[in-house]
């Protein structure tokens, strides 16, 4: 007599109930189907088989016996020690693709899964905001600017805070690169838009240096309200949070500027290779950006008003202003002042720049451009016969003119 599980036969007992409900039409057979948890096609064997062997025959005949699409027990070691002792810091996507790629393992994803929950080996989800790219005691803030439509990256940038400064260090490159786009879609942060009071909705009358940058090439901001928006970016986010790290740590990367090099040299492109999908329509919304003054438009602005002795004060510094050809002094005259992103600053009268001042406020002496003396333009004469005109009687002898 063969002894089964007890599971098993609480199973079997289960079936055999719903055969005879559906045998005295109280269930239709594809009812009896979806309660037992099989197909149609399975539950007319079921149906044949009890008809045949009666109970015994409601048993799985492959109670015993190996599955023939089993995962041999080395393959399942391999994996297991492959997350502890390599890849545990990876999530499971990450880890699945690892497999596949550097081990030739080809496991399905939900088989993987499933193993590494098995054996608690899951991690939890992380939440945005500065992580621990490195995976020790520092923080730092990470900048992405990607396209909405195909998810293609065109900027990432670790950084050690997210500020204006570093905004519009990120869209300026964009905006070389590929162009001027359409509208930038971001958060309420505060270097995005000011919000009067928390919770409401955006001030669009009072622009930010980043709002004030972008009005002047055309571009619109769309400041995310909706939660939709919001869990977007947390999915986006937590992709770059299950994968950079580890990433940085197989390759061994420890300092920013190694990371931000990997980035733009390698992970990028793989991110695009990886994720990025393709348009739903063709051509490009980017504009060839025309302008020239991208060191002012990506800058920060004040105005000030020029002190009588010719100079600007600027958090502690004062920055003077050499006499122009055109104007001996600027005192009382409202100039724009310009604290460009690597640092340095100008002062700027109407289309004027009338100053360039290092991060200290010591004047910086711009080298002008040298004029090419104008050439000086020759005549070459030619000879010309010169024949004595005839002389009539109307005719005076004065002497004729010619001109060469």
């Amino acid at each position: 007599m063969r002894l089964y599980p007890e599971a098993a036969m609480e199973r079997a007992m289960k079936v055999q109930e719903v055969i005879l409900r559906a045998l005295a039409k109280k269930l239709t057979w594809w009812q009896a189907a979806e309660i037992i948890g099989i197909s149609v096609r399975s539950m007319r064997r079921w149906r044949w088989r009890y008809e045949q062997h009666g109970y015994d025959g409601l048993y799985d005949r492959r109670r015993g016996q190996p599955s023939p699409r089993r995962v041999p027990l080395a393959i399942v070691e391999q994996v297991l020690e492959l997350y502890r002792e390599k890849y545990f810091d990876l999530n499971v996507r990450h880890f699945h693709e690892k497999l596949r790629q550097e081990h030739d393992i080809q496991l399905s994803y939900t088989w993987v899964k499933r193993a590494l929950q098995g054996a608690g080996l899951g991690k939890k989800r992380r939440q945005r905001g500065p992580h621990r790219w490195f995976s020790d005691d520092r923080w730092y803030d990470l900048l992405v600017v990607l396209d909405d439509a195909t998810s293609q990256i065109y900027y990432a940038q670790l950084v050690e805070q997210e500020s204006t400064r570093t905004v519009l260090a990120a869209l300026r490159q964009v905006v070389e690169q590929q162009g001027v786009f359409c509208a930038l879609y971001s958060d309420r942060a505060s270097h995005f838009f000011l919000t009067p009071q928390a919770g409401e909705a955006v001030d669009r009358q009072r622009r930010t240096p980043v709002g004030r940058a972008l009005h002047e090439l055309g571009i619109q901001m769309i400041p995310a309200y909706s939660p939709q928006a919001r869990g977007r970016s947390e999915r986006n986010f937590s992709t770059w949070q299950g994968r950079l790290p580890q990433e940085l740590r197989l390759h061994q990367i420890t300092t920013v500027e190694e990371a931000n090099r990997f980035l733009r040299q390698h992970y990028i492109a793989e991110c695009n290779r990886r994720f990025a999908v393709p348009p739903a329509q063709r051509g490009s919304a980017f504009l060839r950006c025309t302008r020239r003054d991208l060191d002012q438009v990506f800058a920060i602005q004040q105005e000030r008003v020029v002190n009588r002795d010719n100079t600007v004060a600027v958090e502690n510094r004062c920055l003077p202003i050499d006499k122009t050809p055109w104007r001996a002094t600027l005192a009382g005259c409202r100039v724009i002042v310009y604290e460009h992103l690597d640092g340095t600053l100008s002062i700027g009268y109407g289309p004027h720049t009338v100053g360039h001042y290092g991060p200290d406020g010591a004047a910086l002496h711009q080298p002008q451009p040298r004029r090419t003396p104008r050439p000086v333009r020759r005549l070459a004469l030619t000879p010309v016969a010169l024949r004595a005109p005839s002389v009539s009687a109307k005719q005076n002898t004065r002497t004729g003119h010619f001109m060469c």
